[in-house]
């Protein structure tokens, strides 16, 4: 069955007569309870609720593939699922290898968070795999390809053999892909994970995240993955809201549609910005220039809906941002309408004055491309 179809049909409930063909969110906080609580019964909604139900298993079929089937769990945003993680592998004395410029918020957490518990933090650029010389004794790998503003790809499938061989796990941050675009678990990492917020979600009404392991799985110590990644949740409470699980659920029915839409658009416009005067560089792993690019079309089947792209400084990257029409000035990505923002105002990353993070939509690529025209003119 093609993911688009498997995609559909996963987020319907059960043939049954006379009742409905869609989930509705289930708002109970308590269910009833009499007695001894059995194995499986929902009991308490910080525990589990009938909407993540639904919408972790649709999850889970995505993040599913040849030979394993995996299983998912929903957090309160894709913080929570980065910080659920972290959580579940790293004890006071343990070591994480992080990318120097992956997105930000996963470095802060480990900085303002994890360090003061006693966890050492390395950083290493994305680009040409340099995290895996920085292995020894780390206890976790956290890898984010394509990278989160620069569109830096790493080879999910060689860092993931070699940290294990050194005795490490593996988080692949995926969002800038998704599910569809590339299976970080097929690939060897054990944890896959989401901010359901962007592509998934799809229509910047939520904040969710989700972690996906392969069933069974397990630490060195024998440890089941998706267990602990389970009870960080009940005992921190990162829960996501059922409505905002059954908006989830809705849009993942048509993320095949606007997922495709996007990464076209996304191609054309790099390929477009990239016969620009005014543009200096344009960051996109589609592009056969992309430093990447080879190691992308190995292991993603589309290269994603965001580009970045570097005009002379500051002020014309704003100036352009005010002039653009079809282009809304936010931050955050994967919206079914055109996004872009100045990524360096955050003062976060290391990266140019002029570089704008462009989260192409599903609007016609003929207007986009003439408004970006015109507002570079």
């Amino acid at each position: 069955m093609r993911d688009a179809t498997r995609i559909i049909r996963s987020t319907l409930t059960p043939v049954a007569t006379g009742e409905p063909i869609h989930h509705g969110p289930v708002f109970a906080a308590p269910f009833h309870t009499p007695g001894d609580p059995e194995e499986g019964a929902y009991t308490y909604a910080r525990d589990h609720n009938p909407t993540w139900t639904a919408v972790e298993s649709a999850l889970a079929g995505m993040e599913s593939g040849d030979g394993y089937t995996a299983k998912a769990l929903v957090y309160g945003s894709g913080m929570a699922a980065i910080s659920a993680v972290f959580s579940a592998v790293l004890e006071p004395g343990d070591v994480a290898v992080l990318p120097s410029d992956c997105y930000f918020g996963a470095r802060a957490l480990m900085q303002d968070i994890f360090i003061p518990l006693g966890v050492e933090m390395r950083l290493a650029p994305t680009a040409g795999d340099a995290q895996a010389a920085l292995l020894e004794g780390a206890k976790l790998l956290w890898l984010e390809s394509p990278s989160n503003p620069t569109m830096d790809v790493c080879d999910i499938a060689a860092l993931s053999k070699v940290a294990h061989e050194a005795g490490a796990l593996v988080g692949v941050d995926n969002t800038t892909a998704t599910p569809l675009g590339q299976s970080p678990l097929a690939l060897g990492a054990d944890f896959s994970v989401s901010s359901d917020t962007k592509m998934i979600g799809g229509h910047g009404d939520l904040l969710a995240g989700h972690v996906a392991v392969r069933e069974g799985a397990t630490d060195a110590s024998g440890m089941n993955l998706y267990d602990r990644l389970a009870k960080v949740r009940t005992r921190s409470g990162a829960i996501l809201g059922p409505m905002e699980a059954w908006l989830l659920l809705r849009s993942i029915a048509s993320l095949p549609l606007r997922l495709e839409r996007s990464c076209e658009n996304a191609l054309a416009l790099a390929e477009f910005l990239g016969t620009r005067g005014e543009v200096s560089a344009v960051m996109y792993p589609g592009l056969p220039s992309a430093l990447g690019h080879a190691v992308a079309r190995r292991q993603m089947r589309s290269f994603g809906p965001v580009l970045s792209f570097v005009l002379k400084d500051q002020a014309k990257a704003d100036d352009f941002l005010s002039r653009a029409q079809l282009i809304t000035d936010a931050t955050s990505f994967g919206a079914i309408h055109t996004t872009a923002e100045r990524r360096k105002r955050w003062g976060h990353d290391n990266i140019p004055d002029g570089l704008i993070r462009l989260s192409a939509g599903c609007e016609a690529i003929e207007d986009l491309v003439d408004d970006i025209a015109q507002a570079l003119a």
